[in-house]
Parts: C-alpha cells; structure tokens; sequence
C-alpha cells in the first residue's frame, strides 16, 4: 500500500470546527477483496471534501457506507443526524410531479409544500413544481434531486459523481451551483468525482484513493479560488495527477 503523503501548503487551512464525520479503522470487503482497508477520515462542520481515484478504488463504498447504505466489516462510522444523498441517476419517481418528488418523504401537510417549494427556488426551478419528470432536461431533473437533499436541510451531503451524466456546459453550471448551495446551508459535504479540475474547483481538501486507501491529500481551499492556469492552480493539478498515475503530455 502507497503511504498517505501531504505535500507543504501556503493555502489557507480548511475549517476547523467540530468533526460533522469521523470514520475509524474502516474495513469493508466483498469476499476475499478489500474494497477498504483501515481508512480513518474527518470532515469537519462545513468543509466540502473531494474523494478523487480511479474506477474501483473505493470511492462510492465509502460514500454508501457514510450513507448507512453498505455496512463496515470493522472500524467506526460516526455522521450526523441528517444526510442526504445525491446520486449520478436523479432517481426521480415518474408517476409523481416534481414537487411530490422533492417533499417525498416529508410529512403531508403546507409546510412541507412551502419548503420544497423554497427548496426549488434555490435550484432556479421554482415554476417547475407542477411538472411532470419526463419533462425535464438532465440538469433540471438534477436540480431536482439537488433541492429533494436540501429540503431536509442536512448537515451532511453526500455526492455520488451527481454530474457526470450531464453534458459539459451544465456540468459547469451545477458546480458552481453545488458549491454556492453547500456554502449557504453551512453543510459538510463529501464528493465522489474521477475529475480534478472538479475536485479542485469544489473542495477544501482532496483525497486521492488507490486500492482501498487514502494514499494522498492536499488542501485545495485557495488554489480552487484561482483561475484555472494560474500557476498555484496548474502546480496542484499536476501534483494531483501525478498522484493518479497520470502524466500530462
């Protein structure tokens, strides 16, 4: 297994409040496979972290089982009481109009209509409520799965690769507005993403993955803040890389 390394950073330091995540000694396999092996991990109140790697390295197993989705062979998961998943599918119900599908699960009654509604507007799709899934472009039906996670207002917000389905332009559009959001509702989030260049626009921290394990980690809170070819932004990104096993021609 490749060590964690931690390259020296001027970049300002990421939050320092109370742990909304604290994960020890992880062990999760499928048969005689360890998908993860002995991870330790803190996010901490309001900090976005970025889980970059390969396909297989133990991304989305991680995000299931912060989720309460997939089950730790050992170690401790501790979370927050409200989290909220926002997977690469919007997974939105059919035969139900996009207002239901952003209060599913809400009680029945006007407040619960109001707050999906509110929930809405700060996706930009506040005259959409009426309509029906079907109807949607692929970055509104992620909007909707965006405003459905922030309608139960969570402390943690876990992100399963949400824009990968999209096409470029509204990939950039939902980054900017996941990142806007995140920030408002003071939530700490954990993204999965195979994309640097998305890692580091979004996240104070990133962790690269390899077979299971943290094997690299930088703090991307001011290089995210610089125009992409500015020299601190190109020098993490090739730092990153690099750590991908990926040189750049």
């Amino acid at each position: 297994m490749t060590p964690m390394s931690k390259p020296a950073s001027t970049a300002e330091p990421a939050p320092t409040a109370a742990p909304a995540v604290r994960v020890a000694g992880l062990r999760r396999s499928y048969g005689s496979t360890v998908v993860l092996d002995n991870l330790d991990l803190t996010v901490a109140d309001g900090e976005f972290v970025c889980l970059l790697g390969r396909s297989g390295c133990g991304k989305t197993t991680l995000l299931r089982t912060l989720a309460g989705l997939d089950k730790a062979d050992r170690g401790t998961v501790d979370v927050p009481e409200r989290v909220a998943v926002v997977f690469q599918e919007p997974r939105l119900l059919p035969w139900k109009r996009v207002g239901f599908n952003v209060r599913y699960g809400l009680p029945h009654n006007r407040e619960s209509v109001a707050r999906a509604q509110a929930a809405l507007a700060e996706v930009g799709l506040d005259k959409h409520a009426d309509a029906w899934p079907k109807s949607l472009s692929g970055g509104q039906a992620q909007r909707v799965a965006l405003a459905r996670a922030l309608v139960r207002e969570p402390q943690l917000l876990l992100l399963d690769e949400p824009f990968a389905s999209l096409d470029a332009l509204t990939r950039i559009t939902m980054q900017g507005l996941i990142r806007d959001l995140a920030e408002r509702h003071g939530a700490a989030a954990v993204l999965v993403t195979h994309d640097v260049d998305e890692a580091i626009l979004l996240g104070h921290r990133v962790l690269v993955m390899e077979g299971g394990a943290f094997t690299h980690e930088v703090d991307t809170s001011e290089a995210g803040r610089s125009h992409r070819g500015s020299a601190p932004y190109e020098a993490l990104r090739r730092d990153l890389l690099k750590h991908l096993g990926v040189e750049e021609l």
